[in-house]
C-alpha cells in the first residue's frame, strides 16, 4: 500500500526518528546519501526535493550539474544501522525545470521504470518478477596495497583449509567443501540470520540463508521473487545491510566475483518471470521443461545479446576471473534443465504455473541493479518481438555437462566474452535493442563504455603479482 506525508510523519513520530537518510545511486551502482533533521521534512520535500551534484554521480557534465532528488515515500525504513534514529528511503533524481522537474533519463532507477514501462506498451506483461542469488564472502581480515613498490591484497577467514596448522579449535573446512555445512563449522550462521531479520524489517521477503561451496567464507542469501523496481531497490538494501551487519561483527563483506584464486566465485544469478493480470507468460504443460513459447523466445533475446550484456552484468574486470570452467560459472551461451554450465539454467522444481521460470547465471553483483535488470528485460522483450528460438540457434537445450565436453565438441559452442574489453566492444556493436524506446540513453551508454574502458586500460598497466612468479627470474 503507497505511503503519503501523514504515513511518515507517523513514522517519524512512533519511532522517535531525529534524522532522515536519502540514499541515491551513483553510475556504478553504489549508494550516496545526503542526510536531514526529521523536523525539516515536508510536502515541500517531496514537492521539491533535495538538491545535489549529479556531475559527482557520473550522470552530467559540472556545467549543467544541478538535480534534485525526489523520495519514494514507499521504502521509508527505519535505518537499523544508525546509533541516532534515522529513517532512510530512495528515490529518483530529477532535472530542474520551470515550471516543473521532469525525470533525469540518465538515473538508474529511472532506466527501470522506463524498461517496466516499454514492457507495459507492448502489451506482452505487466510485471516482471526476479529473484536475485546473493552469494559474497565474509573474511575475518582483508588489506590491499597498490604502491610503486608494493603490489599486494591479503584475506582471511579463521575456518578456511589455509588455517589447519594454526587453528587451535579444529574447526577448518577442507578446500570446496563448505556447501551448507553446519555448525560448529558454519561460522556465520547468526550473522546471517541477523541480516534476513534487517531485511524483512526493510520489507525484503527471505527464501533461505545458506554456506556456498568455498571453504573461506563464502556464503548465500535468497529472497523471495519480487516485482522488478522493487527488487532493484531491494538489492541495493540487501548490500548495505550485508556490509552494515559484517562490521557490526568485525568482518568485512564483499561481492568480489573472484577475491580468491582456486576458490569458488560469487554471482548473483537472475530468475525471472513474466505476468500480465497475474497470470504467468511463461508457463505452459506441453513446452520444454513446461515453459511457454514467450519464455523461449525470451530466453533467446538473453542468449543472442549475451555479450553485450555482460557489460552491464558483468562489469568489472575481475568478473572475467569467475566466469571460466570448474567452477559452477557458466561459460557456455545456452540453456537446459538443471545444468548449471549453462548461461539459462531452467529450475526443475519450479513445477508451480505460476513459479515456472528459468534463471541467467553469469551475473555478479558488482554490476548497477538498475542497469543489468533493465538490460535484461529489454534483452529478453527483443526476444519475444523478434521470435528468436533458441533451439533453432543452436543454444540448446543442452542436457549435459558442457565442462566436460572435448575440446573438438567445445569448439562449436559461443561462449561468453573472456574479458570486460571483449564485453564492451560487444556492447558498442550491440545496443539498439536497450535504446529502444528511449529505455536506456545513447549518451549514458558512450559514456559508460568510455569510463569502463578507462577502467580497463588503468588496471592493464599495474604489474600483477603472479607476473613476478612468470617473469621475473627470465
Amino acid at each position: 500500500m503507497s505511503k503519503n506525508i501523514q504515513d511518515i510523519l507517523k513514522l517519524i513520530k512512533e519511532n522517535d526518528i531525529k534524522m532522515i537518510d536519502f540514499k541515491m545511486v551513483d553510475v556504478n551502482g553504489q549508494y550516496r546519501h545526503v542526510t536531514i533533521p526529521a523536523e525539516n521534512f515536508s510536502e515541500d520535500t517531496v514537492k521539491y526535493g533535495i538538491g545535489f551534484d549529479a556531475s559527482n554521480y557520473g550522470y552530467a557534465v559540472v556545467e549543467k550539474s544541478d538535480m534534485v532528488f525526489i523520495p519514494d515515500l514507499d521504502t521509508a525504513t527505519v535505518d537499523p544501522f544508525c546509533s541516532i534514529p534515522t529513517l532512510t528511503m530512495t528515490g529518483d533524481a530529477m532535472i530542474i525545470d520551470t515550471p516543473n522537474n521532469r525525470p533525469l533519463a540518465q538515473y538508474p532507477r529511472n532506466i527501470v521504470k522506463a524498461a517496466n514501462q516499454y514492457m507495459k506498451e507492448l502489451g506482452i506483461a505487466d510485471t516482471m518478477m526476479i529473484l536475485p542469488e546473493f552469494e559474497f564472502y565474509l573474511f575475518d581480515s582483508v588489506n590491499w596495497q597498490v604502491a610503486p613498490n608494493i603490489i599486494s591484497s591479503c584475506v582471511d577467514a579463521t575456518q578456511s583449509y589455509w588455517n589447519s596448522a594454526v587453528q587451535d579449535k579444529g574447526v577448518v573446512i577442507p578446500k570446496q567443501k563448505a556447501y551448507h555445512v553446519a555448525k560448529p563449522f558454519d561460522v556465520a550462521h547468526e550473522i546471517r540470520s541477523e541480516m534476513c531479520m534487517h531485511m524483512k524489517s526493510a520489507g525484503i521477503d527471505i527464501n533461505y540463508h545458506h554456506p556456498e561451496v568455498a571453504a573461506s567464507g563464502q556464503f548465500e542469501i535468497e529472497p523471495q521473487l519480487g516485482e522488478m523496481t522493487h527488487m532493484a531497490d531491494a538489492t541495493m538494501m540487501i548490500k548495505y545491510i550485508i556490509h552494515n551487519t559484517a562490521l557490526k561483527y568485525g568482518k568485512s563483506a564483499t561481492f568480489m566475483p573472484k577475491p580468491i584464486y582456486g576458490e569458488a566465485g560469487s554471482g548473483m544469478h537472475v530468475h525471472m518471470l513474466l505476468l500480465k493480470d497475474g497470470k504467468p507468460v511463461f508457463s505452459d504443460d506441453d513446452g520444454y521443461a513446461h515453459l511457454s513459447r514467450e519464455a523461449h523466445y525470451f530466453m533467446g533475446g538473453l542468449l543472442k545479446h549475451i555479450s553485450s550484456l555482460c557489460a552491464l552484468t558483468n562489469p568489472s574486470t575481475n568478473s572475467f576471473k569467475r566466469l571460466i570452467p570448474g567452477f559452477e560459472a557458466p561459460v557456455t551461451v545456452g540453456y537446459a534443465t538443471s545444468n548449471r554450465s549453462a548461461v539459462i539454467r531452467i529450475p526443475a522444481y519450479a513445477k508451480a504455473p505460476e513459479k515456472r521460470r528459468f534463471e541467467l547465471r553469469n551475473p555478479d553483483a558488482t554490476c548497477n541493479p538498475y542497469f543489468c535488470y533493465a538490460a535484461i528485460l529489454m534483452a529478453g522483450l527483443d526476444g519475444i518481438i523478434n521470435k528468436i528460438d533458441p533451439h533453432e540457434n543452436g543454444w540448446g537445450p543442452y542436457d549435459m555437462n558442457l565442462y566436460h565436453l572435448s575440446d573438438e565438441e567445445k569448439a562449436k559452442l559461443h561462449h561468453l566474452p573472456t574479458s570486460l574489453p571483449e564485453a564492451l566492444d560487444a556492447l558498442e556493436a550491440d545496443h539498439d535493442y536497450l535504446t529502444v524506446g528511449g529505455v536506456f540513453p545513447e549518451l549514458l551508454l558512450k559514456n559508460f563504455i568510455a569510463s569502463k574502458r578507462k577502467e580497463c586500460s588503468e588496471l592493464s598497466a599495474i604489474p600483477h603479482p603472479a607476473e613476478f612468479d612468470k617473469y621475473y627470474n627470465l
